[in-house]
């Protein structure tokens, strides 16, 4: 496999994560039986995904300059994420979360962001796309995303969308030059509402994308390639202690797999078991699986390991 790397680019923030047994019925003091500081964010988990699978990932993002956004600095390069291109600006806030979790895995996300953090892309090494393997983005920074995008597609680079609830109103001004994009169920009904699934994948490939998909929690995964039939993916069976950042573990680990030349079922295989693996613990980064444990884990439930995967994929 190539050295190449991954490219991620969007949101980065750091998390305050409370384990809680229950949410009370009425606004009340409650007692939190776990608590940790990790790192947050769609594209800056992924990115951690992607690395803790080992395989080389650049994170093209944006923090303030100040305490927090040196704490998701750190975090990040702790956790071998290329954080060259990840730039602090002055006098901006960084991005953080409170993020309280039950007995089941079920949480309650409050987050707070600078809006007037700079949006200007001018700064990002687009001549480096032309030396990666995949690029990834959140959408969560549109202006970074087009242009990353934009010179991927000109150069041939996969290019893969994680458009989750809040970029509806966004997708359209980057969907044209979106490969795979890749849905949560909320980000899909507010995006294309009032329509069945087979309308709503016929939609997103008319639109030249390659690969349509919307992941479902437990309900699976359902997608379409072009000139192909719907399919599923169904979910994992996991452990659940906590759900955050399950669905950044998914578009990660996708990528890693787009990267080896996986075919989508394979990527579709691999993204799923990598998301139910992260639920084992607290936080979206400390559940993350190394290829290793991924390894072990599908062939506990499938009969084939990793690499049986990775070379059913043709990498």
């Amino acid at each position: 496999m190539s050295a190449l790397p991954i490219v991620v680019i969007g949101h980065a923030a750091l998390d305050r994560v409370y384990r809680i047994a229950e949410f009370p019925a009425r606004p009340t003091k409650v007692r939190a039986l776990e608590h940790i500081e990790d790192g947050g964010g769609m594209a800056a988990n992924a990115a951690a995904a992607i690395a803790r699978l080992g395989v080389p990932v650049e994170l093209w993002s944006r923090t303030g300059d100040d305490q927090a956004g040196a704490r998701i600095r750190a975090l990040l390069a702790t956790g071998a994420v290329d954080v060259s291109y990840l730039r602090a600006h002055p006098g901006s806030r960084s991005s953080t979360s409170a993020i309280i979790v039950d007995s089941h895995g079920e949480r309650l996300v409050v987050s707070e962001r600078d809006h007037a953090m700079p949006m200007d892309p001018g700064w990002l090494p687009l001549e480096r796309l032309g030396r990666t393997a995949v690029v990834l983005s959140d959408v969560s920074w549109i202006e970074g995303t087009v242009a990353a995008f934009d010179r991927a597609r000109s150069l041939g680079v996969p290019t893969m969308a994680d458009a989750d609830q809040g970029s509806e109103h966004v997708i359209e001004r980057l969907i044209h030059l979106v490969d795979y994009a890749i849905f949560s169920a909320a980000a899909l009904d507010l995006y294309l509402p009032n329509l069945s699934w087979p309308e709503r994948f016929d939609h997103v490939l008319a639109r030249g994308v390659r690969h349509v998909g919307v992941t479902r929690g437990p309900e699976g995964y359902l997608w379409r390639a072009r000139d192909g039939e719907i399919r599923t993916q169904p979910a994992f069976v996991a452990d659940v202690v906590d759900t955050t950042g399950a669905g950044d573990a998914f578009h990660g680990a996708f990528a890693w797999a787009l990267r080896a030349q996986c075919d989508d079922a394979t990527c579709a295989l691999i993204a799923s078991a990598a998301a139910a693996l992260k639920c084992r613990k607290l936080g979206a980064r400390a559940g993350l699986p190394t290829a290793l444990e991924l390894d072990g884990y599908l062939l506990d439930r499938t009969g084939h390991g990793l690499c049986r995967a990775l070379a059913k994929g043709g990498a």
